[in-house]
C-alpha cells in the first residue's frame, strides 16, 4: 500500500519546491521595497532639519576640505549636495565656531 503513492510524491516535491522558489523570487524582486539603498536625492537647504548652512563651496572636493578642517578642530559638521550646490553645514550651536575656523584657513 505505501509504494502505491510513492509515485506521486516526486512531483508533488517538486511542485512544492517551485512555488517556494517562486514565492521567495517575488519577494525579493517586487517593486518599492528594495533591500538596496537609494541614491542620496539632493534637496533644499531647509530640508536639513537643524543644520545650518555655513559655506557653500563652489565644488563638492572643496566642500570635503572644509568639512575635514572642521571635523580635525572638533566640529561635527556634515557636506550636503542640494539643489543649489554643495554645502558645509553644522549644528546651530557651532555655527560661530566653524565659521571663525574656516576664516583662519
Amino acid at each position: 500500500m505505501g509504494t502505491s503513492y510513492s509515485y506521486a510524491i516526486g512531483p508533488i516535491m517538486a511542485f512544492l519546491f517551485l512555488g517556494v522558489l517562486i514565492l521567495i523570487l517575488r519577494w525579493a524582486f517586487r517593486r518599492g521595497a528594495s533591500v538596496v539603498a537609494a541614491p542620496p536625492r539632493p534637496g533644499s537647504t531647509e530640508e536639513y532639519g537643524l543644520l545650518v548652512p555655513i559655506a557653500t563651496p563652489p565644488t563638492y572636493v572643496e566642500g570635503e576640505i572644509m568639512r575635514r578642517q572642521l571635523e580635525d578642530a572638533g566640529i561635527r559638521a556634515t557636506l550636503a549636495q542640494t539643489l543649489d550646490g554643495p554645502r558645509v553645514m553644522v549644528w546651530p550651536g557651532d555655527e560661530g565656531r566653524a565659521r571663525a575656523q574656516l576664516k583662519r584657513t
